[in-house]
């Protein structure tokens, strides 16, 4: 099946990523949000990163200009009928998805593939939710989407062999490396990530070693670019406890149980770099450690 026009549902960090590389591909793309507000602001992400790509002499002027040409904003789902791939980035809940499904499955084409970008809900589940599970795929990309080379690719249990096909081509055509991997909670790399990360709040519980040390030591020792608390204030803390609650439900071992603090700290509503405070302080502007709070 050939792919020429690509939808992605959700205009976030994600969402507008994924756009960018797929219009840099040569495919038109239609991103769509709930809010102007949002696509705005997902176009607006998707003009900087091209910006500075023409500052560094790696696409010209033109080239920009060709690949936001290629990106339809959008707020209706229905903008979407013609596209041959849909892609969903929202946030990791299962009801919202299932509903964005259930409406687009009324609308799209009987071949359009869906694919969901979720870390960690299972693509049996969401696909069940739909009446096309053979096309029904997960293409979880890594943030930021412009910059991480890895795509896993999720087949659930009815995904058909085109459909996997058709996405690992989509995949190598944006310039990314795909794995497959199958469909159990947290896939390949946040199920591994997600154990250190557990591991790393250990260490701070047992007092081993500050939240700083910890990050630094990790960082050098292991040559991460983050260290767990980091890469969580990064995501979010809201969106690594759903994966933390997906992984525990999902196997039903006391290992994946979600860290108390950072589920309190997601109560709070320190979710991290985008509310100002989480693991660590940002509200000057700069990553410091959190005054206010114990660990």
């Amino acid at each position: 099946m050939e792919i020429t026009t690509v939808m992605i549902i959700g205009a976030g960090a994600m969402g507008s990523g994924i756009a960018q590389v797929a219009a840099q591909a040569g495919y038109s793309v239609v991103l769509n949000d709930v809010a102007e507000e949002f696509v705005n602001k997902g176009i607006a992400a998707i003009f900087g990163n091209l910006d500075k790509q023409v500052h560094k002499e790696k696409i010209s002027s033109d080239d920009k200009k060709a690949i936001l040409d290629r990106i339809t904003p959008s707020t209706n789902l229905e903008d979407g009928t013609d596209a041959d791939f849909v892609l969903e980035a929202i946030f990791e809940d299962f009801e919202a998805k299932k509903s964005i499904f259930e409406k687009l499955d009324t609308l799209s084409k009987p071949e359009t593939i869906f694919a969901s970008n979720t870390s960690s809900i299972p693509i049996t589940r969401l696909a069940a939710t739909t009446k096309r599970p053979e096309r029904f795929i997960g293409m979880h990309f890594f943030n930021p989407a412009p910059v991480m080379k890895l795509v896993e690719i999720i087949c659930g249990i009815k995904t058909s062999e085109e459909t996997m096909v058709t996405t690992e081509q989509m995949a190598t055509r944006i310039g990314k490396t795909s794995v497959r991997v199958k469909d159990v909670p947290g896939f390949l790399v946040n199920r591994i990530n997600n154990a250190m990360r557990n591991e790393a709040k250990n260490c701070l519980l047992e007092g081993v070693a500050t939240i700083e040390d910890i990050d630094t030591a990790l960082k050098l020792g292991l040559r991460l670019p983050m260290g767990p608390f980091e890469l969580e204030d990064f995501v979010g803390l809201d969106v690594a406890l759903n994966v933390s609650k997906t992984l525990y439900e999902g196997y039903k071992d006391v290992k994946w149980r979600p860290n108390r603090t950072m589920e309190q700290l997601a109560i709070s509503g320190d979710l991290g770099r985008k509310t100002g405070k989480g693991w660590y302080d940002y509200t000057s502007g700069e990553q410091k450690p959190r005054k206010d709070i114990k660990f």
